[in-house]
């Protein structure tokens, strides 16, 4: 592939992208959703969510990650749900998983 068509390709991605997240705003007061069908939208954005951090935490690569990283995860998301600073949560996660890896577990 050369750089014209690199060029292309590219720019043609950017402009369905465009298109396709300026859709949302645009259809926003023509298309109209049920009750239902707005909960389960965002009950489908929580359960994605869980499954990106779900798999995040436990696999690297094509295996399991080892134990660190989820103790590491788990203290995270204890201490968001108990509202603490943003800042303390990410270190507190990135403290654990780093103390657990010095002390030898993987």
């Amino acid at each position: 592939m050369d750089g014209v068509e690199l060029l292309v390709g590219t720019a043609v991605l950017a402009l369905g992208t465009f298109a396709f997240r300026l859709a949302g705003p645009v259809l926003r007061s023509r298309v109209k959703l049920s009750p239902r069908a707005e909960r389960l939208m965002a009950l489908a954005a929580v359960v994605l969510l869980a499954a990106l951090v779900a798999v995040s935490a436990l696999t690297e690569g094509h295996g399991f990650a080892g134990f660190a990283r989820p103790a590491g995860v788990l203290v995270a998301g204890v201490l968001a749900w108990r509202k603490a600073p943003f800042v303390l949560v990410v270190l507190a996660a990135a403290a654990t998983a780093a103390l657990l890896r010095l002390a030898g577990v993987p």
